[in-house]
């Protein structure tokens, strides 16, 4: 297959047919951009937590340092599974099944891949999920 090049401004829109080559190339993009930004952060964690020490005299600097290296930790590791989520995403596009619930089989939508293009599941079908999950969790 080969890979259209876009335009600067293309955006994909309801009127054009649901996950075409240009769609299906915009996401991937995205998806890309989005993995390189994570992955650059981690980088600079890395660097700085490497280069920061933990040998501060004062007790109250080392307890900062200590909850905010904590807190950088905690952060880098949801990013972690995010990229995890943004591969499986880009594995969808090559194997032809993204923007499609993988519940119900029905389109996602263009809208919704925008705003969150790891999406798995139509915005019905999220919604059936919360619902079950709150019900569940009152039981």
């Amino acid at each position: 297959m080969t890979t259209p090049t876009l335009p600067p401004d293309y955006r994909p829109s309801d009127g054009e047919e649901f996950m075409n080559p240009m769609q299906l190339e915009y996401f991937r993009q995205k998806l890309m951009q989005w993995r390189a930004e994570l992955l650059a952060g981690s980088n600079e964690t890395l660097a700085h937590l490497k280069e920061e020490s933990l040998s501060e005299p004062d007790v109250a600097d080392r307890a900062t340092l200590e909850t905010d290296r904590y807190t950088e930790l905690r952060t880098r590791d949801r990013e972690r599974k995010v990229i995890s989520k943004i591969d499986e995403a880009l594995g969808r596009i090559e194997d032809g099944s993204y923007g499609y619930c993988e519940e119900t089989g029905e389109p996602i939508g263009v809208r919704r891949l925008e705003a969150r293009p790891t999406a798995t599941l139509s915005l019905e079908a999220q919604e059936r999920h919360e619902r079950m999950e709150r019900t569940h969790r009152e039981d």
